[in-house]
């Protein structure tokens, strides 16, 4: 396995060289770190699968860096002129950026790529390493999360190498992702579009450009539309517990349990209830996602705190719901579905 730390042509060379070859590449992209194989090479994408462990009932998503590609990978053709102007729109103002599109797929996307559905899930991601690595490889990498299957998402590459290691054959580490949660996925093929998992965009931004949208509900069947609809996904190791801020302050002390909480205000609230002295934002046993309650420095530390706290030995997370709006659909849906 090759490690960059620091990203240049040699780095981005090798990584395009491993894919072109048929092997792995993790890269950052603007939302988790990826696991990238040639989209077009049903060899490269079996390893994908046996990296993570990953059923073959569950899509991929291809990335692109360009919006020339997008009819190399989806038949627009097949789209209805209603969703059609509903994809020009978004692929138009959200592209590049964290929302991945469900459209109708191009014979030539081998089955593997979308679990034998027809339809195809497409990104174009706000990364300049991802854009520059797609670019050189040819242009449709296939990459979903770089963790095993089900656990936290990576938002730095020293958690891919814990977790993969040799299963890959090069890591470009790009620093922190900045958005911290997996993008959010929209499905244009049906007559109302239906948002089939929140993420790094947000549903109201959507909403502000085609009208409303559909919430799709994460999916114990075999057979989901796309990546991130299983309801039990995300998780750390660690049981976790979800409450509302109410619940979540009047919880008492457990000194085995790690805690986590969205804002200071709520943690210095809970901690004066129980005459603990504040420890700060995170130390021991006591985390705290963003100090005055941003929702986008939340997200960004989602996944990392919870990989801190998942290897400090603690007996059970009691996690705490952050508000429903804007980014905290996306939180919150990666907490519902940790605590399953």
């Amino acid at each position: 396995m090759q490690y960059f730390s620091i990203i240049d042509d040699a780095a981005l060379h090798a990584g395009a060289e491993a894919l072109r070859a048929g092997e792995l590449t993790a890269f950052p992209t603007e939302t988790v770190y990826g696991l990238g194989a040639d989209a077009f090479n049903t060899h490269a994408l079996a390893k994908v699968f046996e990296a993570k462990q990953r059923p073959r009932f569950d899509p991929l998503i291809i990335h692109i860096a360009s919006l020339d590609s997008v009819e190399q990978i989806a038949d627009l053709s097949l789209l209805n002129a209603a969703a059609r102007a509903r994809f020009d729109t978004l692929a138009q103002t959200l592209w590049p950026g964290p929302l991945t599109l469900i459209l109708p797929k191009q014979r030539a996307v081998p089955e593997l790529a979308t679990s034998g559905l027809l339809t195809v899930a497409l990104r174009f991601p706000q990364h300049d390493v991802a854009l520059a690595l797609i670019r050189a490889a040819g242009g449709a990498i296939a990459a979903p999360s770089a963790n095993p299957f089900g656990y936290l998402s990576p938002t730095r590459a020293e958690h891919v190498r814990e977790q993969l290691g040799e299963k890959v054959a090069v890591i470009l580490d790009g620093g922190p992702c900045g958005i911290g949660v997996e993008s959010s996925v929209l499905e244009l093929v049906s007559d109302t579009p239906r948002l089939l998992r929140p993420g790094g965009m947000p549903r109201e931004r959507i909403e502000a450009l085609i009208g409303a949208v559909e919430l799709g509900v994460a999916s114990a069947v075999t057979t989901p539309l796309s990546p991130g609809q299983l309801k039990s996904h995300y998780a750390p190791r660690t049981r976790l517990m979800l409450h509302s801020r109410a619940e979540m302050l009047e919880l008492p002390w457990e000194p085995a349990s790690a805690w986590l909480f969205f804002d200071g205000n709520t943690r210095d609230l809970w901690l004066q209830h129980r005459h603990i002295i504040n420890p700060g934002r995170n130390q021991g046993c006591i985390h705290t996602l963003s100090e005055h309650g941003n929702l986008a420095t939340a997200a960004a530390l989602l996944f990392e705190t919870l990989y801190e706290i998942d290897h400090t030995g603690a007996s059970a997370i009691h996690a705490q719901r952050v508000p429903s709006v804007g980014l905290g659909n996306a939180i919150n849906d990666r907490l519902e579905r940790a605590a399953i």
